[in-house]
């Protein structure tokens, strides 16, 4: 069985092993980074395609007619045309839940520096700026407590609920927004909203959805209009659910607080992303999944899937007609 893998730089650039895979394969390539033109040649004969962040189009699976199965090494799976395989009878799967803890935990770092800004104080420390003071106690920002704030979560999956728990130790209130919302989640300080209601009420809005049709730019000038304009905005998802240039502009304008993103629409960004000089934004690049603990996590997940579908039992199947 030949498989290749077409990215495998940002899961493994050098601290865990591929044996796992490379055990089951009687040929294996891994491939650090893979440009678009270079997909069907370097796949070619491949009964098994491991992908993160390379794109893989109808075109692709009409040139790759061996091809039966696609792991992605992520829970998003926007960059397989899964209606695509699914017609030329490709198994694609995802990999859920991995990152969870590593995710929430991002989430909350970012909003946190927006809270009280520690990096920046530490600079000002380092800057003399302490020294010059005659107090003892030295802020250069407003400093803002989390405990009787609302929370609202957009999307409640495993990281939306991971997330519930935390801001529940910080005492905070939740909201949550989804489509088809389940009610038997209960929790004192919790309640179901609308989407215009969980941007009405929020100080502090997280999105912890998947990028679809129906949710690209769902962030936008609109939205952003009924959001309080002391609100902080955080997205640890997928970049394509903000107009970036109404965020932009909503954070220039005094519309919105402040912005914490691991995600952008386009990575790494164009240097005209408006985001990159807007007021109060902090931009990590897409590193709240990447913790060593969760791609060991996700390495673990990726074999399982390729053995159950080996198995003829395939878990985790994205690609549904």
């Amino acid at each position: 069985m030949k498989i290749v893998v077409l990215d495998g730089y940002t899961l493994n650039p050098g601290d865990l092993s591929w044996d796992g895979l490379k055990n089951l394969a009687t040929d294996f390539t891994v491939y650090e980074r893979t440009a678009p033109s270079e997909v069907v040649a370097r796949s070619a004969g491949a009964d098994v395609l491991f992908t993160n962040k390379t794109v893989l189009t109808a075109e692709h699976f009409d040139a790759l007619p061996t091809v039966k199965y696609v792991g992605i090494f992520a829970t998003g799976y926007n960059v397989v045309d899964t209606a695509a395989a699914a017609k030329k009878g490709v198994t694609v799967t995802n990999v859920p839940a991995y990152s969870t803890y590593s995710v929430a935990q991002h989430a909350f770092a970012l909003l946190l520096e927006l809270c009280l800004h520690p990096q920046e104080h530490s600079e000002a420390v380092r800057a003399g700026e302490w020294a010059k003071s005659i107090d003892f106690s030295f802020r250069k920002y407003p400093l803002i407590e989390l405990q009787g704030k609302t929370l609202g979560i957009i999307g409640f999956g495993e990281i939306g609920r991971k997330m519930a728990e935390i801001a529940y130790t910080f005492g905070l209130n939740v909201l949550a927004y989804k489509p088809n919302p389940d009610a038997n989640y209960k929790h004192p300080d919790f309640a179901w909203v609308t989407f215009d209601e969980i941007l009405e009420q929020s100080d502090i809005l997280t999105l912890h959805c998947p990028l679809t049709p129906d949710s690209q730019g769902m962030i936008n000038k609109s939205a952003l209009a009924k959001m309080k304009s002391s609100a902080f905005l955080i997205n640890t998802a997928r970049g394509g659910l903000l107009v970036e240039q109404d965020v932009a502009d909503a954070l220039n304008n005094d519309k919105l607080a402040g912005a914490g993103l691991d995600v952008l629409s386009t990575e790494p960004p164009a240097h005209d992303n408006p985001l990159l000089t807007a007021k109060n934004c902090i931009i990590t690049p897409h590193i709240a999944w990447a913790s060593k603990e969760a791609r060991l996590r996700l390495m673990v997940a990726v074999i399982q899937n390729l053995n159950q579908f080996l198995n003829g039992t395939p878990i985790n199947v994205v690609s549904k007609i």
